[in-house]
């Protein structure tokens, strides 16, 4: 029987995803509260981006001033180079140039999100995304703002306006579906 015909459609599903990276930038590094712990939330999304193939996506916002994405994340890129990079100026990423071609060419309806900052670039991408149509999953975990109010509220409204809060392990048990594959070891490896 294949789980993925029967499972409810809030339930993430590897072959219909696809992880959005948003402004994690070396500039943000000392002003965003808990960097340190949504660095480790955002590259274990990563990592496991690459066992369960999916395609990543990575906005930048303004990166002559806030520099590149931080090395982090950076260095997880597989060789060949298979992510893409947005420049945008725009808070949005759903703004930057070709974005949303991009996603719409990718042919995923599922979205997960995180970032920073949860307020502000985090809750107008989600917002665009949901007005798009996608399923838009809010990793609570791997989003941050300067200030805990900011995030809060940034993630009150983005599920009132529809998306689904989820956090790394709830991304990442559902997309594996089941327990005892390949990939479920080398995931799990990953949150323990």
């Amino acid at each position: 029987m294949d789980g993925h015909r029967t499972r409810h459609k809030n339930l993430l599903n590897a072959d219909d995803c696809l992880l959005v990276v948003i402004d994690v930038q070396e500039r943000f590094r000392p002003h965003i509260d808990q960097f340190d712990q949504l660095l480790t939330s955002i590259t274990t999304l990563v990592k496991a981006s690459s066992t369960l193939a999916l395609p990543l996506v990575i906005s930048q916002q303004y990166t002559r001033g806030l520099g590149p994405t931080v090395d982090e994340i950076k260095d997880l890129e597989p060789a060949g180079g298979s992510w893409r990079y947005f420049e945008k100026n725009c808070f949005s990423a759903c703004g930057a140039e070709g974005f949303s071609e991009h996603l719409s060419k990718l042919g995923r309806r599922q979205i997960v999100v995180c970032g920073i900052e949860t307020h502000v670039c985090v809750n107008q991408t989600v917002h665009e995304l949901l007005h798009l149509g996608y399923q838009t999953h809010v990793v609570v975990d791997a989003v941050a703002s300067r200030t805990a109010a900011n995030k809060k509220i940034g993630l009150k409204k983005m599920f009132a306006a529809g998306a689904l809060p989820s956090t790394v392990e709830m991304v990442l048990f559902e997309m594996l579906v089941e327990a005892g594959t390949a990939n479920f070891k080398q995931v799990q490896g990953l949150v323990k």
